[in-house]
């Protein structure tokens, strides 16, 4: 009979019941002093991610439509650069053509004056001549001929 003694026993008696009051009173006290807290903080913790992540999207929204007028802004500046650019290369253009016709005005009333000053010259010179070429001729049937003509 020794046999029986130490087999293991099947029916339950009543330390069974004493088990499970053992197991539902460590639940109990281990959820209000290790759980519960460690439940807080995870929910704290992962309303702490909820709002930082919900600030980075906002921050990262921010961003990304500071970004969209930072280069709408530049290509406007860039426009504006280049339309001022071509207003003063146009301006520019427009004085040296102007200046290029005064110039060119200049140089017409200048040459003017020059071929008037050229043909008064010439006219004078045409006169000298013709008086001396009178003269000479004068001169030299005088000395052919041998008396003075006139």
């Amino acid at each position: 009979m020794m046999l029986a003694e130490n087999s293991i026993q099947l029916v339950p008696d009543g330390t069974l019941l004493l088990h499970f009051l053992f197991i539902g009173l460590m639940v109990a006290v281990l959820g209000r002093t290790l759980l519960r807290p460690i439940n807080q903080i995870l929910k704290e913790r992962e309303e702490r991610v909820r709002e930082n992540l919900s600030e980075a999207k906002a921050t990262a929204s921010a961003i990304e439509e500071k970004r969209t007028r930072y280069q709408s802004d530049l290509r406007q500046a860039r426009i504006d650069g280049y339309r001022l650019l071509e207003q003063v290369r146009a301006g520019a253009m427009k004085e040296r053509d102007e200046r290029v016709l005064l110039v060119k005005e200049e140089l017409g009333a200048w040459a003017s004056s020059q071929l008037a000053t050229l043909r008064h010259q010439e006219e004078q010179v045409k006169r000298e001549l013709e008086a001396q070429a009178s003269t000479i001729g004068t001169l030299i049937s005088s000395q052919i001929l041998g008396r003075r003509t006139s």
